[in-house]
């Protein structure tokens, strides 16, 4: 029989109704053997007593519900964001908040690496008005080179003349709802959604398939030992037999430290393909390695104003959005996602966007029953109380942006939806209150991996700039911590693995310094993290 080792903690916060506290955890073969003080655990006759948290309080390991990869290889690239940030080996980055000190580390970076294609990322126009990120403007970099820099929410790009002309579109009267021209018709280099960006993102080495390598993975993993994640999903990949063998090879590792979800995202090939891939991958999963999930991207984002929103609009008068799919399109796939029995997530930023598949899931649910699908909506950032209510007589489960609020919640306020929708954007409250399973998320590499931060904002609903926005929104720190773990864990469908500290389910959990349930709410984004534990291997956060 396996040895059994016993985890002594000041506090267990488990998640289990059943047993919601206790002080010790007994694990062997990477599960959870039980759960107790020690006396109780001593029916499990020897134990190794592992005291080195006796200090310390575990939760489940966090599960981060909508996250990427990419966020990996995208620290091998320029940060050109407006927040600081830290990368996975715990160096700090300062945000940039001008456009002119945006094409100040794009020089640096230039002069530093003059080879090949120029790449940023984190580029987040909106904070300084709008400030639009011009060929011209990047032309100052370099008029030889391509130079590319991808907008905060991946929904956009700028580039410069040699990249426009790489591709063959530095010509006038390029028409597109993409790409926008400036008034001599040539493309002023702002490009918006997939169509419009891919021909670049190829060249410049941003396609899916090459942001999930083995390197990349790695890098995310060590990102989600430091935030205490034990569960990310990489929510959209092309998820390529080279991709697939790249994930297994890191995951596989012994010392890899998370667990990854990835999604096979729907695009550019037939429905019934990409179904029937799914089915095929499920066989090819791991217990680090879960496939045979599928999403969707129905429209763009708010803050880009490509996302699409219902009647009035967008409040500083923008024209509506981008649709990323035909409705005849999500037809077919919800339809065949079901009959597979396929899990899907539905990426629907604006209302009308979310009003979409809520239609389409009524008849999709009418022509094939299935009881706990479990088909989530992603962002679903203005659904109002309406739609929620919508979501659970459909059996649909909703991961809030609840980050949105701190990083964009001043511009929304502002700009693009006026102050009402605002306030009610990402409305945790009335998702809860209506009954749907509700999880939260980060999106990252949009905001940064860091769920104890996510919980805060739907806890505090607190904008940078201090403004409390929506308050009647609020959650409680209970409510938000189960988001964070259960809620999360319930949208993949893994609730009876991981999610919660009980009998039968992985040895994952995040270790605090500090009692998250014990500090006032509007410190909870303070709490420190000390370590991982995945399936019983410890994973030190400052390693």
């Amino acid at each position: 029989m396996s040895p059994v080792t016993i985890f002594q903690a000041r506090r267990v916060v488990t998640m289990n109704r059943s047993r919601p506290d206790a002080t010790h955890v007994a694990v062997r073969d990477g599960r959870i053997l039980g759960v107790g003080d020690a006396a109780e655990l001593a029916g499990w006759g020897a134990a190794r007593l592992d005291d080195r948290f006796r200090d310390a309080v575990l939760l489940p390991g966090f599960v981060e519900g909508h996250s990427h990869v990419a966020e990996g290889a995208f620290w091998r690239r320029v940060y050109v964001g407006f927040h600081d940030r830290t990368d996975p080996e715990g160096r700090r980055w300062s945000g940039l908040p001008t456009l002119d000190a945006v094409l100040a580390r794009l020089a640096q970076a230039h002069a530093a690496d003059p080879d090949g294609p120029l790449v940023a990322w984190g580029f987040d126009p909106i904070q300084f008005d709008d400030a639009a990120c011009s060929r011209h403007d990047l032309d100052q970099v370099s008029r030889e080179r391509v130079v590319a820099i991808l907008h905060a929410s991946g929904h956009a790009l700028s580039v410069n003349s040699a990249a426009l002309a790489a591709v063959s579109w530095l010509r006038r009267g390029v028409e597109h709802p993409g790409i926008a021209l400036g008034l001599d018709a040539f493309p002023l280099g702002e490009l918006k959604g997939p169509e419009a960006m891919t021909p670049v993102l190829a060249l410049c080495g941003l396609e899916q398939h090459a942001l999930a390598d083995a390197d990349a993975l790695r890098r995310f993993a060590r990102l989600c030992v430091r935030t205490g994640t034990t569960t990310a999903t990489d929510l959209l990949s092309t998820l390529t037999p080279d991709t697939v063998e790249a994930m297994l090879q890191a995951t596989g590792e012994d010392d890899f430290p998370a667990r990854i979800v990835a999604f096979l995202r729907l695009v550019g090939e037939p429905v019934p393909q990409t179904i029937a891939r799914a089915v095929a991958l499920r066989t090819r999963s791991t217990d680090r390695l879960r496939l045979g999930a599928v999403k969707m991207v129905v429209d763009g984002s708010i803050q880009g104003h490509s996302a699409r929103l219902r009647w009035p609009g967008y409040f500083d008068g923008a024209p509506n959005g981008l649709w990323y799919v035909a409705p005849e399109q999500l037809r077919a796939a919800l339809d065949a996602a079901l009959q597979a029995d396929v899990l899907v997530h539905l990426h629907a930023n604006g209302d009308q966007a979310t009003d979409l598949v809520l239609d389409t899931m009524r008849e999709a649910l009418r022509a094939h029953p299935s009881p706990d699908h479990r088909y989530t909506l992603q962002h679903c950032q203005l659904a109002d109380a309406a739609q929620f209510r919508r979501m659970k007589a459909l059996g649909m489960c909703v991961n809030l942006f609840a980050n949105h609020t701190y990083y964009w919640g001043e511009q929304h306020h502002r700009l693009t939806v006026g102050p009402e929708r605002a306030a009610r954007m990402n409305a945790c409250a009335t998702a809860l209150a209506e009954g749907v399973p509700m999880a939260i998320h980060s999106d990252a590499p949009v905001t940064p991996l860091a769920p104890l931060f996510t919980a805060w904002c739907a806890v505090n609903r607190l904008t940078a700039a201090g403004r409390e926005l929506g308050g009647h929104e609020r959650i409680g720190v209970a409510d938000a911590l189960r988001a964070i773990t259960l809620g999360a864990a319930w949208t993949l469908g893994l609730d009876g693995e991981i999610g919660s500290i009980e009998v039968g389910k992985r040895a994952d959990f995040a270790v605090l310094e500090d009692d998250p349930l014990a500090l006032p709410p509007a410190a909870l984004r303070e709490a420190r993290v000390h370590a991982t534990v995945l399936g019983g291997r410890v994973f030190e956060a400052r390693g």
